[in-house]
């Protein structure tokens, strides 16, 4: 991932090794790990497969998977008893946090399971991230409440969809039209249960649709968005692959061109799709953060409020804002 004036979030080893009977036992319908690996490489580096089972352990410390799936970033995670269920480029997942890390399981098997592993940022060293951030008891006390969040990195075309959709939405909502749209559009995928489970519509899908169809969905006046921007991906007047070699402002400056993307989603799509680690989306829960805890619980103007986010988080802002957010969206009103 290339970004030219702000770097990317960095990355240390991950690795992944055979589930051991103990961990694995109530989990349902594993099927045997034959092989051990561990992998000492950067992110897109050829590594060994790892398994060919459709199960695999990454050992993790520090790794928050319930804050992770439902701090907003993500729209597509389902709880289901100890598991999370979802779909990951076409692939149906289960997740458990275990005490060894996070174990894995598909519906099919599995000879290499760095596209996981990415999307879950295993290979970022969270105490560097938190170790960039300034000397501030609001960020000290947001860390202490929720030490392991993380963020995830997703495929630019769904994170950008899922964030049309999501103005003036509560995050169950977004879920409910996330839901809708993959099961209208999207294609199924072989699952263990329960319940049937789709991918997220590609552009080309999408752009094929009607705006009636679309509004079917219960996404409103988004609906006309969501079409004109998949048409503008699906015949290349968009790339979004092009993206990652752009810097953080070119890349902004060229989300904002689409229609129904305003800054905050431009910069949701920066941070959680490319890793831009300075990128910094304010709504409404990030702007009440700010300007209780920085601001006395004054309205701030938003070039004074960009020119403070600027200069003090640093830069991983983007990890910073992820727990304002979260911090402020499920503590309720800290104090001051």
């Amino acid at each position: 991932m290339a970004a030219k004036s702000s770097g990317v979030i960095p990355s240390a080893r991950w690795s992944c090794i055979e589930v051991p009977p103990a961990v694995t036992r109530n989990f349902q319908a594993l099927v045997s790990v034959s092989a051990k690996c561990n992998s000492s490489a950067r992110p897109r580096s050829p590594v060994e497969p790892p398994t060919k089972a459709g199960k695999v352990l990454f050992p993790t410390r520090n790794y928050d998977l319930a804050a992770t799936l439902t701090s907003g970033q993500a729209f597509g995670w389902d709880e289901t008893a100890e598991d999370w269920t979802g779909v990951v480029l076409g692939r149906w997942v289960r997740l458990r946090q275990v005490p060894e890390g996070i174990l894995a399981q598909t519906a099919t098997p599995q000879t290499d399971w760095r596209w996981l592993a990415e999307y879950l940022q295993l290979n970022v060293n969270l105490q560097e991230i938190l170790a960039t951030f300034p000397d501030d008891p609001h960020l000290a006390a947001a860390i202490a409440a929720c030490p392991g969040l993380r963020l995830l990195r997703q495929d630019p075309w769904e994170c950008l969809a899922s964030f049309i959709l999501s103005s003036t939405k509560q995050i169950v909502q977004i879920r409910q039209i996330v839901a809708e749209l993959r099961a209208r559009f999207g294609t199924p995928v072989k699952t263990l249960g329960p319940g049937p489970a789709f991918s997220f519509p590609g552009a080309e899908r999408l752009a094929a649709a009607s705006e009636t169809e679309l509004r079917a969905c219960k996404m409103g006046f988004r609906a006309p968005y969501l079409l004109a921007v998949a048409r503008a991906v699906a015949s290349g007047e968009c790339d979004l692959i092009a993206l990652r070699q752009f810097s953080l402002e070119e890349a902004q400056a060229r989300l904002l061109k689409l229609p129904g993307v305003g800054t905050k989603i431009a910069d949701c799509v920066l941070l959680f799709a490319y890793g831009f680690s300075t990128a910094f989306p304010v709504d409404v829960w990030v702007r009440r953060a700010l300007e209780q805890f920085y601001f006395r619980g004054h309205r701030v103007k938003p070039a004074r409020l960009h020119s403070f986010i600027t200069s003090h988080f640093g830069p991983n802002a983007g990890y910073a804002q992820q727990y304002l957010f979260h911090y402020i969206r499920t503590q309720g009103r800290p104090d001051r």
